[in-house]
């Protein structure tokens, strides 16, 4: 999908917050040559385990990155909302060659089975409303644009704004679906002691196997050629 939006070969990209590596390795085994940042160094020594030669990395928060070197693609993946809203755009445009593109991807993963949904909030009630990211910028769930789309689409530096949702249910065990919540910012944000009693209790009432509403929403817009 990102690489037909760009109409050309991509041949440097620029993930931000890659993590372990995942949305690392979906690039890199199509010959993009990927600049893989993250600010945690243990993330990027997991993630150098995983990966091609033609992807190096950078400990960096994005904000910490200075423009220099410009790149085909920059993208995110399930990251964004790390990153400091004020100047986002002006320095992502200045990381992008003019036509680049810019990609982000992300959504939550939802439990598809109601009464387990239900036994999961209950759990987790005493410690935490809910696990949901919300909108950055406010945006209502039920907008048609939802963020960082809307965000893309009143920016001077971007065009050609689209919006794309992939369908897709995933079923993983009960231990897996708890280290998935282990990434989330509303659980990271917990204190140590409390963070592992929540995942505690979450796990007492989930079944072995969970399956998972797990649709990725895709945000595509290119870089403007003007400066």
């Amino acid at each position: 999908m990102v690489m037909a939006y760009a109409g050309h070969p991509v041949r440097t990209a620029l993930q931000i917050g890659a993590g372990t590596g995942k949305a690392t390795r979906l690039f890199a085994q199509r010959g993009v040559m990927v600049t893989a940042t993250d600010p945690d160094g243990s993330m990027l020594a997991e993630l150098r385990k995983h990966v091609p030669m033609n992807v190096r990395t950078v400990q960096a928060a994005f904000e910490d990155l200075r423009p220099g070197e410009r790149y085909g693609l920059v993208y995110a993946a399930a990251a964004l909302h790390w990153t400091n809203p004020e100047g986002r755009w002006s320095l992502m445009a200045a990381l992008l060659e003019p036509g680049g593109v810019f990609a982000s991807c992300g959504g939550p993963f939802r439990l598809a089975d109601p009464a387990v949904e239900e036994a999961v909030r209950a759990a987790r009630a005493p410690f935490l409303e809910s696990d949901e990211i919300p909108s950055p910028d406010g945006t209502p769930p039920d907008h048609e644009m939802q963020w960082p789309g809307t965000e893309l689409q009143r920016s001077e530096w971007f065009t050609g704004v689209q919006q794309s949702v992939i369908e897709r249910r995933v079923t993983m065990s009960a231990r897996d679906y708890v280290g998935h919540l282990s990434t989330i910012s509303a659980y990271l944000v917990l204190p140590t002691a409390e963070r592992e009693q929540v995942f505690s209790q979450i796990m007492q009432v989930l079944p072995d196997r969970v399956e998972m509403a797990a649709d990725i929403t895709v945000h595509l817009a290119r870089r403007r050629y003007e400066d």
